[in-house]
């Protein structure tokens, strides 16, 4: 029998290819290896991989309150050209008008991929009344959750945004395991959030769709949150809108900082101290004797595990991110201290429907669109 010995050069060359990695990935869709430099997630929408996405179904408003159904169903969401849309339509187009101050919305199925992902505030099974409707806008969020999370790494998404009045579009990623308990204490990164008012004015800024932000949220409970440590925008000269143009949404996640990105301008770094996020937010001064759920983790701990992509078009909402003190055409048709909002939003719907120009090119230019999503391993 003859043996084959390789030399030692072709073996040390072998082994030097790669490149180990701080980034880490976990999922059906995670490669077995990752080496410094690889591209571990590459989604280009070639088709709607219902084995990378998974959909949730809820009428629980993010809890914010907001206005939207989410459901599968390729009225929402749907892959055409190798782009992802993620469209609102109307509840009312589907079960009728009637069906809003009557109806009884049951979102239970019996298969694996029609449960109810989220019973919260009633999100599972809910009546309409007169005075409190139904929500009143399907739309979708569709996530990572099983087949794809990573912790650490630089990503990409290009994405062109969803022009109509108080649709609220997002790119953002969430904890796979909760490691510090329930939000915002195991964090979030939202690598970008919009709004779909072309002519939403604050203090004469255009919050619109001329405005593009990116922030982190942790905190050791709610209502404690320090976002504002972590937060940035970006907003675009005016009448060229993120609506108006794919742009790319870029994140920079590493052991040491995070750095957020469009289209490879910087808008901000976020490097915790050695007290980390903890330190990096003033806690000690603001939380009295609550311990920091993050002490046993790492300096850039809660963000030290995996993450999830999440992507969504919702609307409206109760939580002042739609401001009551917003300047837009046709006025707000809603207050955010009203027990009836989703109601007030409906009935305001000749200022809102028409800016969503659901019956042109079926409805496009008020869809998320999504051209492809990309992580490199650091």
């Amino acid at each position: 029998m003859r043996i084959f010995l390789l030399p030692l050069f072709l073996i040390a060359g072998a082994s030097a290819q790669c490149t180990p990695s701080v980034t880490t990935a976990i999922g059906s869709k995670a490669p077995t290896q990752i080496c410094s430099g690889d591209l571990i997630f590459n989604e280009e929408f070639d088709t709607f991989d219902l084995e990378t996405w998974n959909h949730e179904k809820t009428a629980a408003g993010g809890g914010n309150w907001e206005f939207e159904i989410y459901y599968n169903n390729r009225s929402n969401s749907f892959v055409r050209d190798s782009k992802l849309f993620i469209k609102p339509t109307l509840t009312a187009d589907v079960y009728g008008e009637s069906f809003l101050s009557s109806g009884a919305l049951n979102l239970e199925g019996g298969a694996p991929a029609d449960e109810c992902t989220n019973p919260q505030d009633w999100g599972c099974q809910r009546s309409g009344s007169a005075t409190n409707l139904l929500n009143p806008v399907m739309s979708a969020r569709i996530r990572t959750v099983n087949s794809f999370s990573f912790t650490y790494g630089k990503a990409e998404v290009r994405a062109k945004l969803p022009a109509g009045d108080w649709l609220w579009p997002a790119i953002w990623l969430l904890p796979r395991y909760n490691q510090y308990g329930s939000w915002p204490a195991s964090g979030e990164i939202d690598i970008m959030e919009g709004r779909g008012n072309k002519n939403l004015v604050v203090n004469g800024q255009n919050i619109g769709t001329e405005l593009s932000s990116s922030t982190l949220h942790f905190g050791p409970f709610w209502p404690l949150n320090g976002y504002l440590h972590a937060h940035f925008e970006k907003n675009t000269p005016a009448g060229q809108g993120f609506d108006q143009d794919f742009h790319k949404f870029q994140l920079e996640w590493t052991p040491d900082h995070f750095q957020f990105s469009i289209d490879d301008e910087v808008l901000g770094t976020v490097t915790p101290p050695g007290g980390g996020f903890w330190e990096l937010a003033g806690f000690d001064s603001q939380a009295g004797k609550v311990d920091n759920p993050w002490r046993y983790g790492n300096k850039m701990a809660p963000f030290d595990q995996p993450f999830y992509f999440v992507l969504n078009v919702a609307c409206g909402g109760v939580n002042y991110y739609f401001p009551d003190n917003g300047e837009n055409p046709g006025g707000k048709p809603w207050s955010n201290t009203s027990p009836q909002a989703s109601t007030d939003f409906w009935n305001g719907r000749n200022q809102w429907l028409p800016t969503w120009q659901l019956d042109v090119n079926e409805g496009e230019n008020a869809a998320l669109q999504v051209d492809y999503i990309k992580v490199w391993a650091l």
